[in-house]
């Protein structure tokens, strides 16, 4: 140990995890912790249950489990509750998603059908191609918005939860920019009071928790934190936030193709990326104007990485396509297919073919145990808990947050080492830099 660590409450007593959105994610993730509690199955996929940490030089040979290492909720502490369209209990919407096999499900019914979902605020205009029942009901949004608030305080009080996380688990919403709404709290709050148009539910959602001083993940491509009244209210509360949208099959397959081609530099002209799944967001993104929020995630992520700015003769004229189609028959089971123009020496051109055929759900349901965790880990730590954005958490996001001076941090290997780096500095621990001159001093 080389510095002095950072203050963290330890995580005593139970955290409450509110899941806007009660659907093919957020069941296969409450199912997969419950099967995991009861040791019916492994954590794989999650760093912060099975994941390592580096620590000091490579002779030390000290590598400990990051849960270990920093003082993080234990999975038997966790409490779920959350809000949906639909009325189905956990355990009935884990059975319609049809991501888990059915005795797995049934393994954990006991605690899926406890868990019954609220009333969601929901707004048909912003998500087109779903049409629920389970809807809140108010005169203006931000009586809506006091509805979740005291949903939230019930809830707590009820399960007796000593801290509370909330995240975004729900649809895609429609394609918006900021609007002079945005711009102020004040500007929001009376926004909110108006009924104003432009406030997404999404919106809602996460003005609610940060009034109440509760991190915010936003795991959707939907505008949400990214406006400059909720970030003024996450610093004016200390509250930490992180988004967006989950980094699961092909943009996480970018993440770890792109950075190795441009080590390399290989050139690439051209990227062709195509998806059919036929769960429900497949059926959300089926409707232009919600697929347009999903593109311009997606599309964020080869710029960055790649620099065409600073490789011209590389990446400028890289063609880059993406497109989603709405195939019922594969349910949850995602494929991803890209087609990759690459050139190397002298020009001569070389091509890459992907077909990732992945289970949306399940790359997703690990991030969001991860994400709830270390926000929890950030709440209890004022060093980080005052920044609001948590870039450090880049690592799980498509389109990540970052300051706003600064551009977002892509590539999937630079994103770990700062992520582990952050843990080290508030462990008081050697940041690694691979640098390795002192092995041969």
């Amino acid at each position: 140990m080389n510095g002095k660590m950072v203050s963290i409450e330890e995580p005593k007593g139970k955290l409450g995890v509110l899941i806007p959105g009660m659907g093919a994610v957020a069941t296969t993730f409450i199912a997969g912790v419950e099967a995991i509690r009861r040791k019916l199955a492994p954590p794989i996929g999650s760093l912060t249950q099975m994941g390592t940490i580096r620590l000091g030089k490579r002779t030390d040979k000290r590598v400990p489990l990051i849960k270990d290492f920093v003082p993080l909720a234990k999975l038997d502490d966790l409490v779920f509750g959350g809000w949906d369209i639909f009325t189905d209990n956990a355990y009935d919407a884990a059975l319609k998603a049809g991501v888990l096999e059915r005795t797995l499900v049934e393994s954990v019914k006991d605690r899926l059908k406890k868990i019954r979902p609220m009333p969601a605020v929901f707004e048909q205009k912003y998500v087109k191609n779903l049409h629920g029942t389970n809807i809140k009901k108010g005169k203006n949004k931000m009586h809506l918005a006091e509805q979740l608030m005291d949903d939230i305080k019930n809830f707590k009080k009820q399960n007796h939860l000593n801290r509370l996380i909330m995240i975004w688990c729900a649809s895609t919403e429609i394609f918006i920019k900021a609007k002079p709404v945005h711009r102020s709290l004040e500007a929001f709050e009376k926004g909110l009071r108006d009924n104003n148009p432009d406030i997404a539910p999404s919106m809602i959602y996460a003005y609610a928790a940060l009034k109440l001083g509760i991190p915010f993940a936003n795991g959707a491509p939907n505008l949400t934190l990214d406006i400059p009244a909720l970030m003024e209210l996450a610093l004016k509360n200390q509250v930490p936030v992180c988004g967006k949208d989950y980094k699961t099959g092909q943009t996480m397959m970018k993440t770890i193709l792109a950075p190795g081609l441009k080590a390399r530099l290989l050139g690439v002209h051209g990227w062709f990326s195509t998806n059919i799944l036929g769960n429900r967001d497949g059926e959300v993104l089926d409707d232009p104007d919600n697929f347009k929020t999903k593109e311009e995630s997606k599309l964020s992520v080869l710029e960055y990485i790649l620099q065409p700015e600073v490789y011209p003769t590389l990446y400028k004229d890289l063609y880059h396509k993406v497109r989603i189609n709405y195939y019922p028959p594969r349910g949850d089971n995602k494929e991803g297919w890209d087609n990759i123009d690459i050139f190397g020496w002298l020009g001569y051109p070389m091509q890459i073919k992907v077909d990732f055929l992945c289970r949306d759900s399940i790359l997703a349901a690990p991030l969001v145990l991860d994400l709830i965790l270390f926000l929890d880990l950030a709440q209890r730590c004022p060093d980080l808990a005052r920044l609001g954005i948590q870039e450090w958490l880049s690592f799980y996001f498509k389109s990540p947050m970052a300051a706003p001076h600064l551009y977002p941090e892509h590539d999937l290997f630079i994103q770990l080492m700062k992520l582990k780096n952050t843990l080290r500095h508030l462990r008081g621990e050697e940041l690694i830099t691979h640098l390795g001159l002192e092995y041969y001093d």
